[in-house]
């Protein structure tokens, strides 16, 4: 089915600023954000062929090639035999971005395995204008509502949630009455492009009331949907997985992924039996699988590549519009006055918006008001959990010299209120009780968790006891559930 863009809702083509030598930006789609090495390694190929030194990666979980040579013949003759679509300049389509990357990296609905999230993106058979994401809720890694259409894991297996948010029609995502099938998801999306909804003037509740016309498999929406916990992951570096398997996060500051460092990432991928490379939203990669074994050889490629494994989570948690130098530049700024005041934003994410065509999903936006040259609003979301989607101005109209200055009260303001949200117990009048317990290890790892300190890694503060963790509090290390730790003799 192929759909015709010109009169989509929220069409439009984003503002690139590009170096004048460019002649195209090819942007190549990776479904889910999924691609094994040896398709990597054609892409770059192709990449080297149109003059380009690098890549970048999307916020959508796409790549993009900065082509200094014009040929769309070779693109077309290199990707069509991999499956991979691909537009030139265009920004009509969209990629779809699931959390696929975070499955055994992070939380996850138990029922939702590799093969389902393939079998639901494979059966996509035509390439989506509007932004479509397929997302476990478990997780805080991919967001959530960044899509037109957004398919969340619910608790019943293969059944999924459905939020749609076109900003044109209301800001916050709207949630369907019923579950979806994990079979139908493709058609589901079929049918709400059809529909173009905008323009024909259908409603979220019309929508509803005719998605029995698309032939797919409902169940009534029983309970509601429980967000994951709003502090965002440390994404970089080697972290254990399950049994002897690591995966690796990859970050590189300015988002040009050097092509040489590119191919021997693939090169030893596949050499030490890694499948599949993921990308994040966040601009990086993840390797998953990788065999302790294998280990010191990793190490010693990316530091033979000169791969830094170490940057700040100050640095990372950004979400900046594609190639868009004016917000790199501010970001470099503002990361760079941050550091030098020793200043901590763990759990926090950002996104500086400088056109109107961002889906937000963030903690704290700097937004550039559009019509002045230098003068920004501070927004946040409310409870800095990006997953509400609702946000709250902190300052209008600012100079841009004064938004670091902002940015380190917010992030005050934001651990002021982790601390206040710490649960308190009732003090006896004979005699009051402290937030401790005995410290806990975990079975797998043997790592402890002392209440004295809390879990920085997990959001945890000080003097928090065992009892008060919530359910689904994981080891830092391993990921083992709270119900694998031992009270320590």
């Amino acid at each position: 089915m192929k759909l015709e863009a010109d009169n989509l809702v929220e069409k439009s083509t984003p503002t690139v600023s590009r170096p004048s030598k460019f002649k195209d930006l090819v942007r190549v789609f990776l479904k889910g954000g999924i691609i094994s090495p040896g398709d990597l390694l054609k892409v770059t190929a192709i990449a080297e062929q149109l003059g380009a030194g690098h890549i970048h990666f999307g916020s959508r979980q796409d790549i993009l090639i900065p082509a200094i040579k014009k040929d769309p013949d070779l693109i077309k003759a290199t990707l069509e035999p991999i499956h991979l679509d691909f537009e030139i300049n265009d920004f009509r389509y969209q990629n779809i971005a699931s959390s696929y990357v975070a499955l055994d990296v992070q939380p996850s609905k138990k029922w939702l395995a590799s093969h389902l999230y393939h079998y639901i993106l494979e059966s996509f058979d035509y390439l989506p204008i509007l932004r479509i994401n397929i997302v476990d809720p478990s997780q805080s890694l991919v967001p959530l509502f960044s899509g037109h259409i957004n398919f969340l894991a619910s608790n019943q297996e293969n059944y999924w949630y459905v939020y749609l948010r076109f900003q044109n029609i209301q800001n916050t995502p709207w949630q369907l009455p019923v579950l979806v099938y994990g079979e139908d998801i493709c058609r589901v999306s079929k049918f709400v492009e059809s529909l173009e909804l905008a323009n024909n003037g259908v409603t979220y509740q019309n929508l509803s009331e005719r998605l029995e016309e698309a032939n797919v498999r409902t169940q009534p929406v029983t309970e509601e949907l429980q967000f994951a916990s709003p502090n965002f992951p440390y994404y970089e570096g080697f972290n254990r997985m399950y049994d002897t398997k690591y995966w690796l996060g990859l970050y590189w500051r300015n988002n040009n992924f050097n092509l040489e460092i590119l191919k021997a990432i693939c090169h030893k991928c596949l050499q030490t039996e890694v499948g599949k490379i993921s990308l994040t939203t966040w601009k990086s990669l993840i390797i998953k699988g990788i065999s302790e074994k294998y280990i010191t050889g990793w190490e010693k490629l990316l530091g033979k590549l000169g791969m830094n494994l170490r940057h700040s989570a100050l640095e990372m948690n950004w979400h900046l519009p594609a190639l868009d130098r004016e917000a790199y530049e501010l970001k470099t700024q503002l990361v760079r006055t941050l550091d030098q005041q020793d200043i901590s934003t763990y759990g926090l994410t950002f996104s500086i918006k400088t056109t109107d065509d961002i889906t937000l999903f963030t903690s704290i936006v700097i937004e550039k008001v559009l019509d002045q040259t230098d003068s920004y609003n501070i927004l946040y979301s409310k409870d800095f959990n990006p997953n509400l989607t609702e946000y709250t101005y902190y300052a209008q109209n600012i100079p841009k010299d004064v938004v670091a200055s902002l940015l380190i009260e917010l992030s005050r303001v934001y651990f002021d209120q982790l601390e206040d949200a710490v649960p308190k117990t009732e003090n006896t009048e004979s005699e009051p009780q402290k937030l401790v317990s005995n410290s806990y290890t975990c079975n797998s790892c043997l790592s402890e968790y002392n209440p004295e300190y809390g879990d920085e890694v997990n959001g945890i503060v000080k003097d928090t006891s065992f009892e008060q963790l919530p359910e689904t509090y994981q080891c830092p290390l391993c990921g083992a559930g709270k119900d694998n730790f031992s009270v320590k003799i």
